[in-house]
């Protein structure tokens, strides 16, 4: 297979890295993982870096020394070194809303400071940490009741994009260290049946629900948490009950007071979170409630080991900035459009979903901080599944398809108790499916294969073609001994440092997300066209097709 042409565009000058990545990837050409391994017996142990309870390999990249040391020199003309410290601390590089970008302050110590506008910020961080800490004990040892003087037994977490994905993800992976009596469930989709399918289920009593929304007015969220409400009065016919069974991750007193809540059970966050790295602030609450405060520090710490192991390691050994160079690399000089995720641990499901918002929110962008285009590819596409389930759906198109797909295969080490032969396939898979991609299958190999099982001549001309596998497929190992608080803490912090990193090689604002603003704005417009009659003449022919349709529709059922 020929790879796509890449379709970057390098920067000015004749003498930039850009310039001379260009010219090296015409040099190696298609030179084959598996000639490179062949020459190279160190190469492996070589390619190799490891910090923070994560191990990763490398070595099975399109790369050479000289890519490395062009990829290395690429960042430090970026300016990376300057960009990350001004980020640290705490300076405005979010220009396009002219913000700090301050989620690593989240993870900091309390005896810490980062002075923003004059405050010391880590300071604000501790005491709404403590409220939520106080909070979650109190549901958890059981002080906190229902109206009915019943212990929670579940939590609904109201929110959506950053506010739902990234605590939903963690929860999902952390179940093992989860309170024996809660049960945790989150609501994000709007349809109505995800909210509809939790209340059914839900005992009034003893639910507790958390709506997520920094300005209480996300329509998605609030649209989920007044049906709750709804829900809560009709059953307990008292509407004082809000205050017992609803809190706020918020930063509007007023609009959560108007709802019912008790402003004691809000909690704030900042401008300089968004929504993508918010987990590790209030957003963060539903996972205090799982796994407690020692647990929720713990994640702390392996994001804060992370972000110290990125601040300080040379660029060589650190993990963030290797993974944010050989995916350029691959983007824009191998010209892959899109990145697999394949966590091999089903409790890291959801890992690939989060990814995706966190890369393609911060990266998907097509202009750089001073507006002028980005003359290259940016964010490709972010997906995948457990890998064991994708080896039997998309894997087929990853050794024979058209596309590079590079692949970040995610393992655990330890096995659950009871499960050891279980985890031993897994991790096998893993394993194979990662050199399988590298090494590929050579016609003389499939020929071979053929004519040892006995097959006719006639029927192994036939077969051949369908039996080679080009191989040369990149992918990276990304391995941790096991999946606990700490050191998923740091997988989290490791790919929110690799995105920053692109995003400065790339020249973009990783921080802001206008690109999510005009569908909102439509939305509202067609929203009130759907509810009454109006003049469709305001949108176009297909648009305001859809919105005859769908009112033609309620109308048959009653609606209007």
């Amino acid at each position: 297979m020929s790879n796509p042409t890449p379709h970057s565009s390098p920067p000015p000058g004749p003498d930039s890295t850009w310039q001379a990545l260009l010219a090296h990837r015409g040099e190696i050409g298609e030179r084959h993982l598996a000639q490179l391994f062949a020459s190279d017996p160190a190469r492996a142990a070589r390619m190799q870096a490891e910090a923070c309870g994560l191990f990763l390999d490398y070595s099975k990249n399109r790369v050479t020394g000289d890519t490395l040391a062009l990829l290395f020199e690429l960042a430090r003309e970026a300016g990376l070194d300057a960009r990350r410290a001004a980020m640290f601390d705490g300076e405005r590089i979010n220009r396009s809303e002219g913000r700090a970008v301050l989620h690593t302050a989240l993870r900091r110590p309390a005896d810490e400071c980062v002075m923003v506008d004059g405050r010391n910020v880590v300071a604000d961080i501790a005491a709404v940490r403590e409220r939520c800490y106080r909070f979650a004990e109190a549901v958890r040892d059981g002080a906190w009741r229902g109206y009915d003087g019943r212990a929670i037994t579940d939590v609904v977490h109201i929110g959506i994009g950053g506010s739902d994905l990234g605590p939903l993800m963690v929860c999902e992976a952390l179940k093992p260290c989860a309170h024996p009596r809660l049960r945790m469930h989150f609501v994000s989709n709007v349809d109505g049946v995800q909210i509809g399918d939790v209340l059914c289920a839900a005992d009034p009593g003893t639910t507790l629900f958390i709506v997520a929304s920094k300005t209480f007015t996300t329509q998605e969220t609030l649209a989920n948490a007044h049906t709750a409400r709804r829900w809560l009065i009709e059953r307990s016919g008292d509407e004082t009950v809000i205050a017992r069974h609803f809190a706020a991750v918020s930063t509007h007193p007023g609009a959560v007071t108007s709802f019912g809540i008790d402003p004691a059970n809000m909690f704030g966050f900042w401008d300089w979170v968004g929504g993508r790295y918010s987990l590790w602030s209030a957003i963060g609450l539903p996972i205090v409630l799982q796994i407690g405060a020692a647990g929720f520090d713990a994640l702390l710490a392996g994001a804060r080991a992370m972000d110290l192991h990125f601040r300080e390691a040379p660029f060589e050994r650190n993990l963030p900035v290797i993974l944010a160079l050989t995916g350029i690399w691959n983007i824009d000089f191998l010209g892959a459009p899109s990145q697999l995720i394949a966590p091999y641990h089903q409790r890291l499901h959801r890992l690939p979903a989060f990814l995706q918002q966190l890369d393609m929110e911060s990266n998907g962008k097509s202009v750089k901080l001073d507006g002028s285009p980005a003359g290259c590819q940016t964010s490709p596409v972010i997906w995948g599944e457990s890998g064991i389930n994708g080896q039997h759906a998309y894997f087929q198109m990853l050794h024979q398809g058209t596309q590079l797909v590079p692949t970040d295969f995610i393992g655990v080490l330890e096995a659950e108790r009871g499960f050891e032969q279980h985890h031993r396939i897994a991790f096998a898979n893993l394993v194979a499916q990662a050199e399988a991609l590298m090494r590929g299958k050579s016609a003389a190999e499939a020929e071979a294969e053929m004519r040892a099982a006995g097959m006719a001549g006639e029927r192994i001309r036939a077969l051949l073609p369908h039996r080679v596998f080009p191989g040369n497929r990149p992918s990276n190992a990304l391995l941790m001994a096991r999946l606990d608080p700490y050191t998923l803490g740091a997988l989290i912090a490791l790919y929110e440092h690799r995105t920053f990193v692109q995003g400065v090689v790339w020249g973009l604002n990783s921080f802001d997300q206008w690109g999510v603003e005009l569908g909102k704005q439509l939305a509202a417009r067609v929203l009130d066209d759907l509810a009454a009659p109006a003049d469709l003449h305001a949108h176009d022919a297909s648009t305001a097709g859809l919105i005859a349709r769908y009112r033609a529709c309620a109308v048959r059922q009653g609606g209007d």
